[in-house]
């Protein structure tokens, strides 16, 4: 089951939810060789493990942001951690990537990341 509806095969590369739970756990050699097809950039959600907040983003390296973020090493995010990673979108440029960043951090792209963030949570 893919853990989007965004439908652009050309430009993103969904990941199923099960890898996106063992991406971050990956150490970075590995994880490297996770997106071989050339998705340079990716779009990530991070749900925090102990408030209401969904954070959206933008990035290159998802092992690093993550534990940036999980580190209390970027200011916006320090008060909400730990993080989960609850999405990811992978994309051939960083334009594309920004574009669907700016979807997932309007309302009704927040409103889709807590749908999926409550099916997770079900499970």
């Amino acid at each position: 089951m893919l853990n989007a509806e965004f439908r652009n095969p050309k430009s993103a590369l969904l990941i199923p939810q099960a890898e996106v739970a063992e991406l971050a756990d990956l150490p970075a050699g590995r994880q490297a060789r996770f997106g071989e097809e050339k998705m340079k950039w990716s779009v990530y959600c991070l749900s925090s493990l102990i408030r209401n907040y969904i954070y959206v983003g933008l990035t290159d390296n998802i092992p690093r942001r993550i534990k940036q973020h999980n580190d209390g090493k970027e200011q916006t995010t320090k008060p909400y951690r730990p993080f989960k990673l609850i999405h990811l979108e992978r994309f051939e440029t960083r334009v594309e990537a920004r574009v669907r960043e700016k979807f997932l951090k309007s309302g009704v792209g927040k409103e889709w990341l807590r749908n999926i963030r409550e099916e997770q949570n079900k499970k």
